[in-house]
């Protein structure tokens, strides 16, 4: 008996409270990393849909305004629990669509949780400062006010947690939103803009438009859009940032990553093979805060290089909705062949392939976009691929003879997102704290993702703008500064 397989999806829109098909001419196939089936379509919807939305979340947006922060944030109470009901399913999907392991799924989505229990507390985040008396009879007033509509052009790589860096802190300060997903992912945020549905959230404060190029641009360039959050490659960060900043947007663009750690030889190094592996290769290394180059220093060239090698070898590489898989694809077969061509640029380079992750056969999933874990040993500190981002489960060792050195390679690389040391020294691991030239710094941590109450920072290449995502800054960033000077005259003539 022949069981039909089951209709592909065709993803939607989500405006003005309205789920719509989209008029779009052309789609794009949204495959399943692992199994090369398709699973749904997206539309790349065109410059009309997305002025459309732009125009009823502009319309939505006074109301909104007005709605006090307290009432503003109870939609975002129900949406915590109704995310926290739909985990597995949120698990699910994600595999499905971007590959990743059903745990690290999970992992995801419980910060995307805590962000939301973060702009619960907008009443007192988005509190503004007074003095009365800046003279004689004078006070001062500072307020925060939202901006209007605002937008949030978001990666493949976490299609559930960095929407959220930016979604309930945007509506929180009393924005209305428009999230634009990566076309490769469009799934999740499907599931979580159903769930957005069920909160109560006034038609046309959170709007979801499927698209590319177009959608982006279009979103660039609308006089009514007033902010843009982007995460995604360096090249495009750059092309956002700047273009906003054309049109008079005040942006937030999160770039790539080329994110290194060193080991001294008085690191815990059990731990430190433990920690630098799960970093290096979780989520295949497509993460902005994977570990991709390991600095050695002294003997750590050779305990580390062994131990990593070995902890590496024995991850197990498969499906990710399958038990005891570790590590699933990469996102497509183009990543997958250009991961694999980086590591023969860097043998040519001159580094020593110490495992070799290319063309691997995975039973039952011989067409999935599956690379193992590699590690190039001996990288040359002077080569391209050191300082070129991979984003794949590739880890590069490079050897240098004390702290200084190490610290002057990392000062020399275009990207300063993350960087970490692992040793037991609370002097070594006090001065790579103050001088390490990166963002987000670790101690014995290999991927020192910020809590949702601080801010996801990024130096260099890896960041353009001021105000980071999450916390505080997501607040600074949504909102503008209304300064208010008050002077009464006495009215004389009455007494009180």
């Amino acid at each position: 008996m022949t069981v039909a397989a089951p209709p592909i999806t065709k993803v939607q829109n989500y405006i003005n409270g309205q789920w719509r098909d989209s008029s779009a001419t052309d789609w794009l196939d949204v495959i399943n990393p692992a199994t090369a089936e398709i699973i749904a379509r997206t539309p790349l919807s065109d410059a009309q849909e997305v002025t459309e939305a732009i125009e009823l979340a502009a319309a939505a947006y006074p109301e909104w305004r007005r709605t006090p922060p307290e009432d503003r944030i109870q939609p975002l109470f129900k949406l915590k629990m109704l995310l926290e009901e739909h985990l597995d399913d949120f698990g699910r999907i994600i595999t499905q669509e971007n590959g990743k392991t059903f745990a690290e799924a999970k992992a995801e989505m419980r910060r995307a949780i805590e962000n939301v229990e973060v702009a619960c507390g907008i009443p007192m985040m988005m509190q503004g400062y007074n003095l009365e008396d800046v003279a004689r009879g004078i006070d001062e007033i500072m307020i925060r006010q939202p901006l209007g509509v605002v937008a949030a052009i978001t990666p493949f790589n976490f299609p559930g947690m960095i929407p959220f860096w930016f979604l309930p802190y945007a509506i929180a300060c009393g924005n209305t939103l428009i999230v634009k997903p990566s076309e490769r992912v469009p799934l999740t945020m499907k599931l979580a803009f159903e769930l957005l549905e069920r909160t109560g959230l006034p038609k046309g404060v959170v709007n979801l438009v499927n698209g590319g190029k177009a959608a982006v641009d279009t979103l660039l360039d609308h006089p009514k859009v007033r902010a843009i959050s982007f995460v995604g490659s360096t090249p495009i960060a750059k092309y956002v940032y700047a273009r906003a900043g054309e049109n008079g947007k005040r942006a937030q663009c999160q770039g790539g990553a080329k994110n290194h750690v060193i080991v001294l030889p008085d690191a815990d190094m059990q731990m430190a093979t433990q920690i630098i592996s799960d970093s290096a290769f979780g989520c295949a290394g497509q993460r902005c805060l994977a570990v991709s180059v390991a600095v050695t220093i002294g003997e750590a060239q050779r305990t580390f290089r062994d131990a990593i090698a070995d902890s590496a070898a024995k991850l197990r590489v498969g499906n990710g909705l399958e038990e005891g898989v570790q590590m699933g694809p990469v996102i497509t077969s183009q990543s997958k062949a250009r991961i694999e061509s980086l590591i023969g640029a860097g043998e040519k380079e001159g580094a020593q392939v110490l495992l070799d992750g290319r063309g691997p056969k995975i039973p039952k999933h011989e067409s999935g976009n599956f690379v193992k874990p590699t590690i190039l040993d001996n990288v040359p500190a002077n080569s391209e691929l050191a300082h070129t981002e991979i984003f794949g489960p590739v880890l590069s060792l490079v050897h240098a003879n004390d702290l200084d050195e190490a610290l002057a390679f990392l000062e020399s690389s275009p990207f300063g997102n993350q960087a970490s040391l692992f040793t037991s020294s609370g002097s070594a691991a006090r001065r790579f704290r103050y001088e390490a030239p990166a963002g987000n710094i670790g101690i014995n941590i290999g991927v020192a993702a910020p809590m949702a109450y601080f801010p996801f920072s990024g130096w260099k290449d890896s960041f353009f703008g001021i105000m980071h995502g999450q916390g505080r800054d997501a607040i600074e960033f949504y909102t503008e500064k209304k300064v208010v000077v008050e002077r009464w005259a006495k009215e004389h003539s009455r007494k009180f």
